[in-house]
């Protein structure tokens, strides 16, 4: 997913009285679209590590955006044509190890890290984005573009820089039948948060406008999740990962359909076990329950009025959630999952 022939040469001048240091790009491609670097400043007593450096490097014709983090690569965002739907991978561990699927066995759907739900647009048929991978051409397993369902990526729309931090915002569009019927819009906004030591923090807001007419939700009570993870075997239960909830409780059995505000998966008995947690924001309407699988599967569901039952949209309404995922070193409690969801609700990650 990441190719180094294709990363931006960078060096820095002397760093000055502020902690700040000049820097100057090369960029020895023109398939890379953009490259923005941020440098931060010195952050004595805060959250962030002092001096991170934190860049996004675009490649429009791939379809490939790689976040990366003191010049490391910590996650990426695929928008290839090639895809059912944008997705977030491969994200990093802070060491450095792959942490998801991209592309999982025996659920060819799931994507490391997505948003899709199951829709209705009025006077058209059900259009089933959680499972758009099996509307393209071929036979599975060898399904392939196009595909007759699709969440496409429409555009970037901003890109900011604040010390130790990135923001980045796009559009995309739920469609139908080859592109011929839009169903919604979408927004999303990214920020990233470097933590130190190769551990970083994504805030991600992400909001459905039913542009196009009355929008009915049909998903079920048991598959869906808003969004989802997928982890590897390296960081789920079959790479002695333990699953654990806010609320104090363990594995699938102790987690699933359960209200919490955070659910982590992390390593135990690894010599530097690492983990990912994910984040329900309090201005999400709550309680709510989880999806969680000892395979790794695991996100949000929506508040009880509208989990697993159908609901409309009306033309013009919007629905927004916001979501953290932390990425850390250590278990949930050295990892320290809580304190920093704390932080994150109260606005000090």
């Amino acid at each position: 997913m990441i190719s180094e022939t294709k990363a931006a040469r960078t060096t820095y001048g002397p760093s000055g009285s502020t902690g700040m240091r000049s820097l100057r790009i090369t960029i020895p491609t023109a398939a890379v679209a953009t490259i923005i670097l941020i440098c931060a400043c010195q952050n004595s007593g805060s959250l962030l590590e002092s001096r991170t450096r934190i860049a996004f490097q675009r490649n429009d014709a791939q379809g490939e955006l790689t976040v990366l983090i003191e010049g490391r690569p910590a996650f990426g965002y695929v928008y290839s044509r090639e895809w059912d739907l944008p997705h977030f991978y491969p994200i990093f561990s802070p060491s450095g190890r792959s942490m998801t699927v991209q592309k999982a066995d025996p659920y060819p759907h799931h994507r490391s890290l997505w948003i899709a739900d199951r829709v209705q647009l009025a006077g058209h048929r059900v259009a089933d984005f959680y499972n758009a991978w099996y509307t393209g051409e071929g036979s599975p397993p060898h399904l392939r573009a196009p595909f007759r369902d699709r969440i496409r990526h429409d555009r970037f729309t901003y890109q900011r820089a604040r010390p130790g931090r990135g923001v980045l915002g796009w559009n995309l569009i739920w469609e139908m039948d080859h592109g011929r019927i839009p169903i919604l819009n979408e927004m999303r906004q990214l920020e990233v948060v470097a933590l130190g030591r190769g551990e970083y923090f994504l805030d991600l807001t992400f909001t459905l406008t039913a542009a196009y007419g009355p929008v009915t939700f049909r998903s079920d009570a048991v598959h869906y999740a808003w969004p989802y993870v997928r982890l590897n075997d390296q960081f789920n239960t079959n790479g002695m990962a333990q699953l654990a909830n806010s609320e104090g409780q363990f594995g699938q059995v102790g987690t699933n359909d359960r209200q919490a505000r955070w659910v982590d998966f992390s390593q135990r008995g690894a010599p530097e076990p690492e983990g990912l947690a994910l984040f329900s924001h309090p201005s999400n309407p709550h309680p709510h329950t989880w999806l969680t699988r000892d395979y790794g599967t695991f996100g949000p569901r929506r508040e009880a009025s509208r989990n697993g039952k159908h609901f409309l949209l009306p033309q013009g309404g919007s629905i927004s959630y916001r979501v953290g995922v932390l990425v850390h070193r250590g278990d949930v409690h050295a990892g320290r999952v809580a304190e920093r969801y704390d932080a994150w609700a109260a606005g000090r990650l």
